[in-house]
């Protein structure tokens, strides 16, 4: 783990609960049940009930919270639900009603049996285990290093589909990240990237710095009141690059730690920005368990960076140059190409 903070064991759970996000997402829920039990009516209220005590507990802001909790409830009393039948229906018209309080596009409802199963074996567990199928996930994607290859011009370029915490995936980007050493600009892509661990953030980062800490980011975590920091390492096996420059490719499916990494290095000047707008995704948090068969993924945290001291919350990460998503990479190359032509 690599945090800089006062509480090392507790930020350990809380970003591989991050990394939860981008495997469960993958998890089809169809395909684990050839027949999903309709809802009764009492389980519509268990699960009403049981969203609006985890909000209350958890959610980063508490008066919106307040605000979501009243509206399912109400919903609910009123029979606005009465004739969702489907759980799987009713999951998504939940996180429909719940963002359109929040606007909060990490916070979802979601219906798996096994995941709530998962994550109750897992209650208590200070060993921060996760389950063999994630685990085997996380090794069939290569940890989200989709490509990395040397294109035309010694210009580096890294295709990285999501920010696995380094704990796990964190050979694969130091293997990755001397293989790029020796070009002369770095093209980032994170167009298809939905987010992930802050501690891949880190460990990325440092090999654009030198070996000074940079401040990178902060979070404020509303379950136990704490505010931590991170900052780029002080060793890194393998090279440096604070020299070459660096280009992130953006679309408005780049979202949440995707989000962190393009606003740190926008706002430290680190790299140009090429694409579309972020998706806005500033609240970090996990999946929990609500019901026997329901989860939520509540955010329970917010970054507030260092310099801006505020966050893209909504609003997204604006590029430096913004061109479609599909333009983005040859017009990186270009930009990339008339750089180390002019440094020559």
């Amino acid at each position: 783990m690599f945090y800089h903070t006062s509480n090392i064991k507790a930020m350990n759970k809380f970003t591989l609960t991050l990394l939860s996000l981008l495997l469960l997402i993958t998890v089809t829920v169809q395909s684990q049940n050839n027949e999903i039990k309709s809802l009764t009516t009492k389980e519509k209220k268990e699960v009403v009930d049981s969203f609006s005590s985890l909000l209350k507990s958890n959610y980063i802001f508490p008066d919106i919270a307040d605000k979501m909790s009243q509206l399912i409830a109400g919903k609910l009393s009123k029979g606005d639900y009465n004739m969702i039948n489907d759980p799987v229906q009713f999951a998504k018209q939940l996180t429909t009603d719940l963002q359109s309080i929040s606007k909060d596009k990490h916070l979802r409802a979601g219906y798996d049996p096994q995941v709530v199963k998962e994550l109750r074996s897992q209650s208590g567990n200070d060993n921060d285990e996760v389950p063999a199928r994630f685990l085997e996930s996380m090794r069939k994607a290569n940890y989200g290093f989709s490509e990395v290859k040397i294109l035309e011009g010694n210009i580096g370029y890294l295709d990285l589909r999501g920010f696995v915490h380094a704990r796990f995936g964190g050979e694969t980007a130091i293997a990755a990240m001397n293989f790029l050493s020796n070009a002369d600009a770095l093209i980032i892509d994170l167009r298809k990237n939905g987010g992930g661990s802050p501690s891949m953030i880190q460990l990325i980062t440092s090999y654009l710095f030198g070996p000074e800490s940079v401040h990178l980011n902060n979070f404020y975590y509303r379950p136990t009141n704490e505010n931590t920091q991170t900052w780029t390492l002080p060793f890194v096996p393998g090279k440096r690059r604070p020299d070459i420059p660096v280009y992130v490719l953006t679309s408005n499916r780049t979202f949440s730690a995707a989000e962190e990494f393009t606003y740190n290095l926008k706002n430290l000047k680190r790299a140009t920005i090429i694409g579309e707008t972020t998706g806005g995704g500033a609240h970090p948090g996990g999946t929990m368990a609500a019901t026997d068969r329901f989860t939520l993924w509540v955010p329970r945290g917010r970054a507030i960076n260092p310099i801006t001291n505020t966050n893209w919350e909504g609003t997204g990460v604006e590029p430096d140059i913004k061109v479609a998503a599909d333009d983005a990479l040859e017009t990186a190359k270009k930009e990339a190409a008339e750089k180390i032509a002019a440094s020559k």
